[in-house]
């Protein structure tokens, strides 16, 4: 009876391995990739781990939340990520600690403001004047409400670049009591989402592919998008980087390489990029 018990285990067993019913003893290991930082290159690396995902079935990608390019950074050099992506170069003392960067793309860098503000354009003489505070109402007399990031982040100096009187006035903002202060760029976007008013900045390449309830301005009468950003007459963008270290995982380095190829570069450019 015994026998025929144990036998009878052996055929379900056999029966159900020929069924493809995977155990948990049995199962294939997952390689897991981890992949952090700026927020505004988050939701194409998505795309990307997608495509990579389907051709690698063994293979999860794992695209966390924004940390910003430098916590990204900080991340990778500490051993929480396999590979990090930047809005910024890299610092001296970040190459020094043997991570190398690869520029993969530029996207443009767009205006957003609430969707029921009744604006559909700014130009540098209303940024210069929003910010500096001589400009404090919409034309339909709303308040605005400026959404502001951190002093070193990378938004914030390319906002104070756009002339001499634009850094004046995103200093004097930043100095200000009252502010919406967003640290990372869904932060940043979800308060423009929410808070009535708002006027904030994000990639057109987040936009584009999270999707958040806002409006793109056009800048200085021109819509901000990748045709106009590559012939010259749209002059805001981020650059954007891959960064890595030099002990990184094989499958790691592969869809690094994923990212350069021809199939990558025509997601990145469906994406809001101009890929490099």
């Amino acid at each position: 009876m015994r026998n025929s018990k144990s036998g009878m285990r052996c055929a379900v067993l056999f029966l159900l391995l020929a069924a493809g019913v995977q155990f948990p003893a049995l199962a294939a290991a997952e390689t897991v990739i981890k992949i952090g930082g700026s927020g505004g290159a988050l939701g194409s690396m998505k795309r990307l781990a997608e495509a990579f995902t389907r051709s690698h079935p063994g293979v999860r990608i794992q695209v966390l939340s924004s940390l910003g390019s430098s916590g990204g950074i900080k991340a990778l050099m500490a051993g929480a990520l396999d590979l990090a992506v930047s809005g910024r170069p890299l610092k001296d003392d970040e190459k020094a600690n043997g991570v190398t960067e690869i520029q993969y793309a530029i996207t443009p860098f767009v205006f957003v403001v609430h969707n029921k503000v009744a604006k559909s354009a700014v130009t540098t003489h209303e940024l210069e004047q929003i910010y500096g505070g001589q400009m404090p109402d919409w034309p339909d007399g709303s308040r605005i409400r400026l959404v502001i990031r951190p002093e070193g982040d990378s938004d914030t100096k390319l906002l104070r670049s756009i002339s001499p009187a634009m850094d004046q006035a995103v200093k004097s903002a930043i100095g200000k009591a009252g502010m919406n202060f967003a640290v990372t760029d869904q932060d940043s976007i979800d308060m423009v989402a929410k808070v009535p008013g708002s006027l904030g900045a994000a990639t057109l390449s987040q936009i584009m592919t999270e999707r958040p309830p806002v409006k793109i301005l056009a800048y200085n009468g021109v819509n901000p998008d990748v045709k106009a950003m590559a012939k010259g007459h749209y002059p805001l963008f981020k650059p954007l980087y891959l960064i890595t270290v030099r002990q990184a995982a094989a499958v790691a380095r592969e869809f690094a390489a994923f990212i350069g190829s021809p199939a990558g570069k025509r997601i990145l450019a469906h994406s809001g990029n101009q890929p490099l």
